[in-house]
């Protein structure tokens, strides 16, 4: 396959599929085996040790989506329970071609790509993911942006029967979060349908999700049922939930810590109990391409 936006991994970083297939045929039979995998090395990276890999089952084993319950595994464990069958999409606002989309049509004639991106949570903790997905700015394009627009909102499902997280109130639901519309429409910026040329699991944000790699995870919103252009910041649900701790911006940044931990360094998910931590590099290795998003621009007060 073709990977592009990489930086420093690129297709030989991704476990081939045969091969990833016949790992988890080896660990149901709890026979061990040597590290194979995504992974990421020297120049660039973190550290000059060799990034740990990810496999499709750490990546769809460890995640945040809490309409499915606040602890690491209660996605995998819950989210079966989503209803992604003949999913719509609507789009609205500042768009010349608003209405309500089957996935299907709104992604007709746009091309899916693989992209190979380092994931890193607020948490602190990280992974890397090889997503498949289309640049949002080419759905954009089809929604037709209208001159006045700014930014763009976005809304994730809500399905009170099927999600025990919106059941419990654990947040203020439906999940909503945003982006500057220059951010949005940045080749980096993709809207994910698969991983390991799969389809993208529930839990992982099925059947489509934001990817913005240079920002914290909670920006890349999970299956996503709205999406509107406007010209005022939209609000988000973490920064709605706690300002002081998560801002609109939330761009990856070793030297602003979170007000409660540090985020200059990261744990990768994977590498085991007693793996050393590593360096979080500035907007998550992506300086280069998106720092000049923000010339001018006091980091430390736009986090």
């Amino acid at each position: 396959m073709a990977f592009r936006w990489t930086n420093t991994l690129t297709a030989a970083d991704v476990t081939p599929k045969a091969a990833y297939l016949n790992r988890r045929q080896i660990l149901a039979a709890s026979v061990g085996l040597g590290a194979i995998g995504l992974t990421g090395t020297g120049a660039a990276a973190q550290t000059a040790e060799e990034l740990e890999p990810n496999t499709l089952e750490e990546i769809t084993s460890y995640n945040n989506f809490y309409e499915f319950g606040t602890g690491k595994e209660d996605p995998k464990r819950n989210a079966h329970m989503l209803d992604t069958t003949d999913w719509k999409i609507t789009v609205d606002g500042m768009v010349d071609n608003p209405g309500e989309y089957a996935l299907a049509d709104l992604l007709e004639g746009l091309t899916v790509e693989d992209r190979i991106y380092r994931f890193r949570c607020v948490e602190a903790w990280s992974m890397v993911i090889p997503w498949n997905g289309i640049e949002f700015a080419d759905i954009l394009e089809k929604a037709g942006v209208q001159e006045t627009a700014k930014y763009v909102a976005f809304e994730t499902a809500v399905q009170p029967e099927n999600m025990i997280g919106v059941q419990r109130g654990v947040l203020d639901f439906p999940y909503v979060e945003g982006l500057r519309l220059d951010e949005a429409m940045h080749p980096l910026t993709i809207m994910a349908t698969g991983i390991y040329g799969e389809p993208i699991a529930n839990q992982n944000g099925a059947p489509i999700r934001l990817v913005v790699p240079w920002k914290y995870g909670f920006k890349s919103i999970k299956s996503i049922v709205r999406i509107t252009l406007t010209d005022v910041e939209p609000p988000t649900s973490w920064n709605k939930s706690q300002p002081s701790e998560y801002g609109f911006y939330s761009n990856v940044n070793p030297e602003v810590s979170h007000p409660r931990w540090s985020q200059a360094s990261e744990r990768r998910i994977g590498g085991g109990l007693f793996a050393p931590r590593i360096d979080t590099l500035k907007f998550n290795g992506y300086e280069e391409e998106v720092a000049s998003l923000y010339d001018g621009m006091d980091l430390s007060v736009f986090f």
